[in-house]
């Protein structure tokens, strides 16, 4: 069995429905099953209703409706037997060994001999697991720890024992990061194995400190979050978002599993408001509230927070803490106030036991680093912290303070864990010599050319940068990403170097988000000085630049991932092809700023829309549907939705590993610089007139129903002009200049309304547009 075409999860739990919407959006049917509850009519009611559930859910588990068709459900009692359908059965029920021995019992009776067979358990030895099964079934089982949700969490705990097929192991390994895009970091057969022993470790001293030195959640949060580049939901935030009925579970579990000497254990201590908490139904975001909730009383929506001292709650307050946000951590670590207290404890403590486990629960600091950054997303894993902070500096200040140095600490001197050598990345091992990060193949960091390269070119914007084989790779490096005069302009010399020099060109970056579109500080400072010349400057080398490069001699691939909104959106529609991001968000949401798409997105939508054979003949269904998902600012909540929305077209490629992205664009690149042929211009046939007043009356009912406000109906207007042709008529032809025309004069028209540059105003302010 070398090729994983059918999965099958026994477990319909969050977890394990999680896991099967997630293998279904990568194309692969899947077998749902749970157990027949006693007296259902519907036997398959359990693992039924979970689906339905996660249709709904928000986050969505999936990432189209497609991917719930691949979804069959089923129970344990009528449809065990249908696992030998299945190369991958992964169990997901309850964290009880004899529950989940008497399963793998059952499950070894029916499955095909070499199937993979491997749990989600969090907390539980793979030795335990297997403890008295046959030899052929611990010869195939191994622990997959996914992380939730499954969909959107990229790490995956791969465990392996003595007696595991290592070739099964790899094939599973292969399948979870190309197919599902995770990335699968190997743990030794220890409790909690990397993640959730080190991530619960930290959150128990975090909380366990807050209440010893008196901080409220606000200050605890505001301390663990950003400054150590973790989550602003910080430490409390996150355990609401978690579930506070789920943390007594998980270190009940590790402190039975874990030695007596183990540090785990410091902070693992009985707390009578947790308790208390979940007694009362706060479990956090699933419940009533957590340390944070809504108080809705009165028809309000009022924050609070519980009193970490006398349990109630209060309004919440926003932390006013000098010097947290310069990110100096070393000045941090060493206040004096019970702010600094926190950070030093917390951190002290987490770091220390990070370094303790190199060896016990991993073979090198990489795979802890990398647990914590995709299992907890933190910006930094440990070793990088401690390399921020500095090594030699922390070490001393620990002996200070009586801890006890882990050997790798106690062994750093004056060193990194991580250094540059040769133009290479390179860590430190165990045994105290540098080895270079090896990637695995297929995989391309942009992050690691640039150590060995200097940019082919260069501005405050953007970089251009060699990737090898005639490939050249441009790289957004504004705030946000954001598009700016510089990006156009060095795009346009960009195309002119490639036309003589390269076979190609990649449109990628390694940032949160490819694009959040244009940026409005600049165009609102430009409105208010009526620089309105350099605004419609701007419109026009926007277009004239998309338009170079959708017809330049070489093929160009853009690679979004995350955020492409607006003019991000419009270098997507302009490239030969697209090489997607599975987690990428797409849409031109220009009118929800109280614009409209003026580089070329209007028209591109257009000229998709029409081509695509998908709507009625005819001038108007296209236009139609384009003003349907312009108008309202429709951003595509994956690659797949993208597809079906058009942003993307059907022979664009779907990445699921992000890691994998720029190697794969750049393979698109030089497949399609094989006899590369420029697209040819398109024609379109609009409405005109007519057409405008039916989008313009679709806009008003909206506006009766008290979703659209007084300013949508007018941007609603000018995107209604641009798609129906303007004054053209019913049997004119209108030309991609033309509508690029009227995009400019519809945008120069809106730029200069005071409720657009409010909006502009109130993006800047608060990130979202003030409704007027």
């Amino acid at each position: 069995m070398s090729e994983i075409r059918k999965v099958a999860v026994i477990g319909a739990g969050v977890m394990g429905a999680g896991i099967a919407a997630h293998v279904a959006n990568a194309g692969i049917p899947v077998l749902l099953l749970d157990i027949v509850p006693p007296g259902a009519g519907n036997r398959n009611i359990v693992a039924g209703t979970a689906v339905e559930k996660l249709k709904t859910a928000d986050p969505a588990p999936f990432m189209s409706p497609k991917a719930a068709r691949l979804v069959e459900t089923g129970n344990i009692e009528d449809d065990l037997g249908r696992l030998a359908e299945a190369d991958w059965i992964i169990e997901a029920v309850v964290e009880r060994l004899d529950v989940k021995q008497a399963l793998y019992a059952r499950i070894d009776a029916v499955r095909r001999p070499g199937t993979a067979v491997s749990s989600n358990t969090s907390t539980i030895a793979l030795e335990k697991l297997t403890a008295g099964l046959p030899d052929g079934f611990r010869r195939d089982f191994l622990v997959t720890h996914f992380f939730n949700p499954p969909r959107y969490m990229r790490l995956m705990e791969l465990v392996t024992g003595p007696e595991t097929d290592t070739a099964l192991a790899g094939r599973i390994a292969g399948f979870a990061d190309r197919v599902l895009g995770k990335s699968v970091v190997r743990c030794k057969d220890r409790p909690g194995f990397i993640a959730n022993r080190l991530g619960v470790a930290w959150i128990q001293r975090a909380i366990v400190e807050a209440i010893d030195l008196g901080l409220s959640v606000e200050e605890a949060d505001a301390v663990m979050g950003r400054p150590f580049g973790i989550p602003k939901t910080g430490v409390f935030g996150l355990v609401d978002l978690v579930g506070l009925d789920l943390m007594p579970h998980i270190s009940a579990s590790l402190k039975a599993a874990l030695p007596p000497g183990d540090a785990f254990h410091a902070s693992n201590r009985d707390l009578p408001l947790i308790r208390r908490m979940i007694a009362e139904g706060y479990t956090g975001r699933k419940g009533k509230g957590g340390f944070y909730r809504l108080n809705r009383a009165g028809g309000g929506k009022v924050k609070e927070a519980v009193d970490l001292a006398t349990g109630e709650y209060r309004a919440s307050v926003k932390p006013e803490i000098e010097g947290l946000a310069r990110g100096d951590l070393r000045a941090l670590l060493s206040r004096e106030d019970r702010i600094g207290r926190y950070a030093f404890r917390v951190m002290a403590e987490t770091l220390t036991y990070a370094a303790s486990l190199v060896g016990e629960a991993s073979d090198d600091i990489l795979a802890i680093d990398e647990a914590m950054r995709l299992g907890y997303n933190w910006k930094w894993g440990p070793f990088e912290l401690i390399d921020r902070i500095g090594g030699a500096w922390f070490a001393a200040r620990l002996t200070a303070a009586g801890f006890t140095l882990p050997p790798l600490l106690a062994g750093l001197g004056d060193r990194t864990f991580y250094r540059i050598a040769d133009g290479r990345r390179q860590a430190l091992s165990p045994a105290g010599t540098y080895a270079d990060i090896v990637r695995p193949e297929g995989v391309l960091w942009l992050e690691d050319i640039k150590l060995a390269a200097q940019p082919v070119l260069k501005n405050g914007s953007a970089s251009l940068w060699e990737i090898g084989d005639g490939v050249v790779c441009f790289e957004f490096t504004s705030k946000g990403n954001s598009m700016d005069a510089d990006i156009m302009a060095l795009l346009g010399r960009t195309i002119d170097l490639v036309e003589k020099k390269y076979r190609a060109l990649v449109i990628y970056n390694e940032g949160p988000n490819f694009s959040v579109g244009a940026n409005l500080g600049l165009a609102l400072f430009a409105a208010n000085i009526a620089a309105w010349g350099e605004i419609e400057k701007l419109v026009e080398a926007g277009q004239q630049t998309y338009k170079r490069l959708k017809y330049a001699p070489f093929p160009v691939v853009a690679a979004p991932s995350g955020m492409a909104l607006g003019g991000g959106c419009e270098i997507l529609l302009h490239a030969d092809a697209v090489q997607a991001h599975a987690e990428s968000y797409i849409g031109l949401v220009e009118c929800g700023v109280g614009l409209i798409p003026a580089w070329g997105g209007c028209k591109e939508m257009l000229g998709r829309w029409q081509s695509a054979g998908k709507l009625p003949k005819g001038p108007m269904p296209a236009p139609a549907r384009v003003f349907e998902t312009l108008s309202v600012a429709t951003v595509a909540k994956s690659a797949a939705e993208a597809r079906d929305l058009l942003f993307l077209r059907p022979t664009d490629g779907i990445t699921m590993n992000r890691y994998r992205l720029l190697a794969d664009a750049k393979a698109r690149a030089l497949a399609l610089a094989e006899n590369y042929t420029p697209p040819k211009p398109f024609e379109v046939v609009l409405p005109g007139p007519a057409g405008k007043v039916a989008m313009t009356m679709a806009a008003e009912g909206f506006a009766r129903r008290g979703i659209a406000t007084k300013h949508d109906l007018v941007v609603a207007g000018e995107l209604a002009t641009v798609l129906s042709g303007g004054p053209a008529d019913i049997i004119d032809t209108l030309g991609e200049d033309r509508i690029l025309e009227l995009e400019q004069e519809g945008f120069m028209r809106l730029v200069r309304t005071n409720a657009t540059l409010a909006r502009f105003e109130s993006v800047l302010e608060t990130g979202k547009p003030v409704r007027n």
